[in-house]
C-alpha cells in the first residue's frame, strides 16, 4: 500500500493507523516521489492526499490511471464537494474527508481491495446492446468496434447494469452492489460516475441508449440487441 502526502504527520499517521491493520504502508512526500515509488513497488492501493505543492494530487491520479486500474482513495478537505468530484473525475476509486476516523480510512481502504479482488469467472456471452459489447471473460468494452478503456470502478457499474438489463435499480441497490452496503445513500458519489461512464460510452445523456434514468426511482439498461 502506497500513502502519498505532503504532511508528514498525516502520511505517519496514514502509515500507523494501517500497519495495525496488517498492511505494509509506504510513505512518499510528493507526487512524484509517490509515481516513483508506484512504479517501483507497484501497490494494492493508493491513499492520495489532493493538495500538494508541485504535482498535485489530480495530477498523479491522472498519471496512475494511464497505465494502471490500481484502487486509489482521494484525501480531501471536509466539504469540499468540487475536489470529490474531480478527484473522481480524476480515476480515484472513493474518497475519505479531514479529519476522518481510524475506522473509516480502514473501511475505505478494505472497501475498494474487497471490490478489486472480486474478478468474475463468468462464462457467458458478451452482452450487447445496440452499438456496445461487454465481453465478460476479457474484461472488454467496446463501442461500434472501439475498445473503451474504463476505471475498475467504471467496469463494475456496467456490468452490474448490464446484468440487471430490463431492471430498473435503485440508487441504494446499484451502491450496494458496485461498492458495498456501507456506501448506500451516496448518491452524488453513483451520480459522478453515471456521468462519467455515460460520457465514457458516448451516451448522451439527454437521450441515454445505453444507461436509461427513471425519474424518482433509479437507472436501468434495456435488454439486449
Amino acid at each position: 500500500m502506497l500513502a502519498i502526502d505532503d504532511d508528514s504527520h498525516m502520511a505517519r499517521l496514514m502509515q500507523r493507523i494501517l500497519d495495525l491493520e496488517g498492511y505494509r504502508v509506504l510513505i512518499a512526500m510528493n507526487g512524484q516521489n509517490g509515481l516513483n515509488l508506484f512504479n517501483q513497488e507497484h501497490p494494492d492501493v493508493v491513499v492520495l492526499d489532493i493538495m500538494m505543492p508541485g504535482m498535485d494530487g489530480y495530477e498523479v491520479c491522472r498519471r496512475i490511471r494511464e497505465f494502471s486500474q490500481t484502487p486509489i482513495v482521494m484525501v480531501t478537505a471536509k466539504g469540499d464537494e468540487e475536489a470529490k468530484v474531480r478527484g473522481l473525475d480524476a480515476g480515484a476509486d472513493d474518497y475519505v474527508t479531514k479529519p476522518f476516523s481510524s475506522r473509516e480510512l480502514v473501511a475505505r481502504v478494505r472497501a475498494v481491495l474487497r471490490r478489486a479482488s472480486l474478478r468474475s469467472g463468468r462464462r457467458q456471452p458478451p452482452f450487447q446492446k445496440g452499438h456496445l459489447l461487454v465481453d465478460w471473460e476479457r474484461h472488454r468494452v467496446s463501442v461500434s468496434g472501439q475498445e473503451i478503456n474504463l476505471t475498475a470502478t467504471e467496469y463494475r457499474l456496467l456490468s452490474c447494469l448490464a446484468q440487471h438489463a430490463g431492471r430498473v435499480l435503485t440508487p441504494d441497490q446499484i451502491l450496494e452492489e458496485v461498492w458495498g452496503p456501507e456506501y448506500c445513500g451516496e448518491t452524488n458519489l453513483l451520480q459522478v460516475n453515471i456521468a462519467r461512464l455515460r460520457q465514457r460510452l458516448g451516451d448522451n445523456a439527454r437521450k441515454p441508449k445505453y444507461i436509461l434514468t427513471r425519474t424518482g426511482i433509479g437507472y436501468t439498461m434495456p435488454n439486449e440487441r
